[in-house]
């Protein structure tokens, strides 16, 4: 991947430039950079889903957007530039805070609320289930569920992070591991866990069904493993277990534009109070994104966090 300078653009009509202050990098940008299968895109393409930053330009038909207004650019616009230029309609509006924190909106925050609201009728005082609670999406997930008095249960690798997690707001962190289900019995006093989110895969994926409900859903939203989920058929056959794969962008499609608005005015606003707070690994400028996206690729203990793109515009 080459850094290449371009000219100032000048927007269409119905069209923005939007100068970025921060773009964050997820695992979809570094499958589009080495491309991956299912993250083909027409060439060229500049890489970025989601990102903050500031309106320059607008327009001659803009009546929404003034220059100097802060919003979030349309997800997969290619955020990974200064300058970006987009449909006027395609952004969101954007709350003061801090741009690294907010720079994370767009995916981890609505993939967090879906896998909450929309596979099962959770009520205060109900329990879930989610691995891989370390993660942004998992830190988010905590944070919204507690909100919400919807309980906890969070699985992880490292002993390390018990305490930290514990301190976001979970209600019981577990280590990983065979004995899963009875420890979570233990835990919950057997209360029934009513949801279980799954982004390992492999026989973690069964570990978690293993702790689910009679009719509970388990949802399949990464693979940290890159393998394929596992799940005994007896399992499912008899506890009714049922296994969703997710994308946000998917749910998105089973609400009006006006309550996608709606959920990301939501969010933003948790983001802005601090309420939903991202790990941050390292901050890289714009210069050094190939040292950036070789952050990004580690994993575990050697990248305790998201890798931020910052701009430093000296004009």
């Amino acid at each position: 991947m080459l850094l290449q300078e371009h000219a100032s653009e000048t927007p269409a009509a119905d069209e923005v430039i939007v100068r970025m202050e921060a773009a964050a990098m997820h695992i979809a940008d570094l499958r589009t950079i080495e491309g991956v299968d299912t993250f083909r895109f027409p060439l060229p393409r500049t890489p970025g889903f989601e990102g903050i930053g500031n309106i320059v330009r607008v327009g001659s038909a803009v009546s929404q957007w003034q220059i100097g207004d802060r919003v979030f650019p349309p997800l997969g616009s290619g955020t990974f530039c200064e300058e970006l230029r987009c449909k006027a309609a395609t952004c969101l509006p954007a709350p003061a805070g801090d741009a690294l924190q907010l720079s994370l909106l767009t995916v981890n925050g609505p993939t967090a609320a879906v896998m909450l609201e929309d596979f099962a009728s959770l009520q205060p005082g109900d329990w879930l289930i989610q691995n891989a609670a370390n993660s942004s999406c998992g830190r988010y997930l905590i944070r919204l569920a507690s909100l919400r008095g919807i309980h906890t249960v969070n699985v992880v690798r490292r002993v390390e992070l018990i305490d930290e997690l514990l301190a976001l707001g979970g209600d019981v962190v577990l280590l990983d591991g065979e004995d899963l289900a009875r420890r979570v019995a233990e835990a919950t006093h057997h209360a029934p866990i009513k949801l279980g989110i799954d982004a390992v895969s492999g026989p973690a994926t069964q570990r978690l069904a293993e702790c689910l409900a009679e009719s509970s859903p388990l949802i399949s939203y990464g693979s940290m493993t890159n393998q394929r989920c596992e799940i005994d058929f007896y399992l499912m056959f008899r506890q009714g277990i049922t296994l969703h794969g997710l994308s946000f962008v998917r749910q998105f499609r089973q609400r009006t534009p006006e309550a996608v608005k709606a959920l990301y005015a939501e969010l933003a606003k948790l983001m802005s109070e601090g309420e939903l707070v991202a790990k941050i690994a390292a901050v890289y400028p714009l210069e050094d994104i190939v040292k950036a996206c070789e952050h990004a690729a580690r994993c575990g203990e050697d990248r305790e966090g998201k890798v931020i793109i910052a701009f430093n515009h000296s004009t």
